[in-house]
């Protein structure tokens, strides 16, 4: 595997070797020695797995005071995905990190604790697979507006499939209790 430290430092993609012949391939998806060895070190305590059709926008989410690191990969289909560090005191604090990820690309990202997570659907439909180091607390969830312009994402598309809480949510200046930059 290869690893590249993205714009945010704390952010990882993570390229996959894949082994393959005739018989189709193998390729190995997580072992917790690599991971370790790459700064991916907590343990993993849930798995999700969500299927999204073409224009889908799930996002931006996290979790306060109970945050998740994920390991997040389209196992089919392609998606940009997102990250932004929401960390009240960070020095980047509001800056995001975009990446593509797809069957073909075979690229995980590392979303750590104290950043929002959201992706849009590029295919017609992706698979797409989280792995998360704390359980998911629907108290705990915090959703920041997709399209905030501080944040400035270039999502490629103007109108986006969203879930009502997602179109409701509001801008990163008016949510509270956000997570603490050197506490998480």
């Amino acid at each position: 595997m290869n690893v590249i430290v993205a714009d945010l430092p704390e952010v990882l993609i993570i390229e996959l070797k894949l082994f393959g012949d005739q018989r189709g391939f193998h390729l190995e998806t997580f072992q917790v020695g690599r991971y370790t060895d790459c700064g991916v070190c907590r343990p993993f305590v849930q798995d999700n797995m969500s299927r999204s059709a073409r224009g889908v926008l799930r996002g931006l989410h996290l979790q306060n005071p109970s945050t998740q690191g994920k390991l997040v990969s389209a196992m089919r289909g392609r998606v940009l995905d997102v990250a932004v560090d929401v960390r009240l005191g960070s020095p980047n604090f509001g800056r995001h990190v975009a990446v593509e990820l797809s069957e073909e690309n075979r690229r995980q990202l590392w979303i750590p604790r104290g950043f929002a997570h959201g992706f849009l659907t590029l295919s017609e439909t992706a698979d797409f697979f989280y792995k998360c180091d704390e359980l998911y607390s629907p108290k705990d969830e915090i959703v920041v507006r997709w399209d905030d312009p501080a944040i400035g994402i270039a999502w490629g598309m103007e109108n986006p499939l969203l879930s009502t809480r997602d179109a409701a949510a509001p801008l990163l200046s008016q949510v509270a209790n956000l997570p603490v930059y050197g506490q998480v």
